[in-house]
């Protein structure tokens, strides 16, 4: 007989049939004469119950089946009078893997999120992570979706580069030397030449650079990859490994970039929306849970009225100079609120000020344009002004800024003048600089952090939660 998937089954109208399911125990309740067992195979978040009358199974066999057992049940599938429409009246059950209930860590309790990430090979297996998991699945299609209807072709660019795209030097480097004992130059250096690539190489920060050169061929294109930052940080909100999805169009001016970023976002959350829906009630129900003891200022939009919040809502535009003027004026402001005072032109702005435009200002997503050029990557196209650049960066309510992009400089001569004041070698980026020779455009592009996406829509307060197995400072386990 074919095993059916308890997402099947709680959907069957066939009530009396015989059917064959396989899964892990969450659950047992025993009486004297009828244990009860709740079965689940990751497939949905709800369980399908198992009822099994003592009286027709071995004592050895029903002492085995224990929270995290393994199961394999044979049974008629009947009505039910409890809270799901069927249940499953056993009538061949086989443990297939045991669990002992004394060292079992995921018992039937609550357990902090703190604990659950020291053992991340087994968190899967809870009703939170499961359904994280299944979320994060539907964005990776629905990210694949949206931009193949768009008429864009996905690329895979270097895990591996020799470029820094962002120019910040927090990069992993990649090597075969011996560390232990490296070749040395006669000045005393470490010989890159004997490595495996003949150079210094790293894991990559971005695959934009890659992108750009694909899209001025392509017109449209898309990266889905994992990308590093050796970033010593152990904030909520940062991860030394991560996935960006980072478009890269040419034609495109800045305004054509905000359109699809706007777009693109409004998409994933709606389709979240209509495909996640019980896994979205119950992590709703979770941060709600979560927070109840904090006060109310302090509470956490309710995640089904966030997500609505941003596919409801136009996304405001304006200028960051316009920013900084709301921000200097604000209550906050002047009443020294801020934990990083807004100074004026050049502030670099912190996720509390993201978050007051957004959450307290305009009361909507915003996407601000127009950042002074000298807190930017070099690769961002200098307005007129001189002094900014056709940058811009989407908020969004709880977690600031989701994306940041901007229209690229396809003119050579200021690109090599950006690079050389930012001290970029420009025979290490000859190659990039070559689709600015030849047939260059007008072109533009944006990177959306996924586990920043995934952390919005499931309303997990730490990214670390959102990835299966996070790498994070002093912490590669798994």
């Amino acid at each position: 007989m074919k095993r059916q998937e308890i997402k099947e089954i709680l959907q069957s109208e066939a009530i009396g049939s015989t059917i064959k399911v396989s899964g892990w125990v969450r659950t047992k309740r025993e009486s004297k004469n009828v244990n009860f067992i709740n079965l689940n195979d990751g497939t949905v978040l709800s369980n399908l119950q198992v009822v099994a009358e003592v009286e027709n199974f071995d004592e050895k066999i029903l002492k085995k089946i224990n929270t995290g057992a393994a199961l394999t049940v044979v049974g008629e599938l009947v009505e039910s009078g409890g809270q799901q429409r069927v249940e499953l009246v056993a009538k061949e059950i086989e443990v297939v893997g045991e669990a002992d209930p004394d060292k079992y860590p995921l018992q039937p309790k609550r357990h902090s999120l703190e604990f659950l990430r020291e053992i991340a090979h087994l968190r899967f297996r809870t009703n939170t992570f499961s359904a994280i998991a299944r979320v994060r699945h539907a964005m990776i299609f629905a990210v694949h979706k949206f931009f193949t209807e768009k008429g864009f072709f996905n690329i895979h660019t270097p895990i591996i580069t020799a470029s820094d795209c962002e120019g910040a030097g927090e990069m992993f480097q990649v090597t075969t030397l011996d560390m232990n004992n490296p070749p040395r130059t006669e000045d005393g250096k470490i010989d890159y030449s004997q490595d495996f690539f003949g150079k210094i190489t790293s894991l990559t920060v971005s695959g934009q650079l890659e992108g750009e050169l694909a899209a001025l061929a392509l017109s449209k294109i898309y990266t889905f990859g994992p990308t590093f930052r050796a970033e010593n940080s152990n904030t909520s909100r940062h991860l030394a490994e991560f996935w960006m999805i980072e478009p890269e169009m040419a034609f495109y001016d800045l305004n054509d970039n905000m359109d699809l970023a706007e777009e693109f976002l409004k998409y994933l959350i709606n389709y979240a929306l209509d495909n996640c829906q019980e896994d979205l009630l119950f992590l709703s129900q979770r941060q709600q849970q979560e927070e109840k003891n904090k006060p109310q200022q302090e509470r956490s939009m309710e995640l089904i009225e966030k997500l609505k919040f941003v596919v409801e809502n136009d996304f405001v535009r304006l200028t960051y100079t316009e920013a900084i003027d709301i921000l200097q004026k604000s209550k906050p402001a002047q009443k020294g609120q801020f934990q990083y005072p807004v100074e004026g032109f050049g502030t670099d702005l912190q996720s509390e000020h993201e978050r007051f435009l957004v959450e307290k200002h305009f009361k909507r997503p915003v996407i601000l344009i127009d950042y002074p050029a000298n807190i930017k990557a070099f690769y961002m196209k200098v307005n007129p002004d001189g002094k900014t650049v056709a940058a811009m960066d989407v908020l969004f309510p709880q977690i600031g800024e989701i994306i940041g992009g901007s229209q690229r400089e396809e003119r050579l001569e200021i690109l090599v003048e950006k690079m050389k004041a930012m001290g970029i070698p420009l025979e290490e980026m000859d190659w990039y600089l070559d689709t600015r020779r030849y047939g260059s455009v007008p072109h533009s592009g944006f990177g959306l952090g996924f586990e920043r996406l995934i952390t919005f829509v499931t309303g997990m307060g730490n990214i670390r939660d959102v990835i299966p197995f996070a790498r994070t400072p002093k912490n590669c386990e798994f």
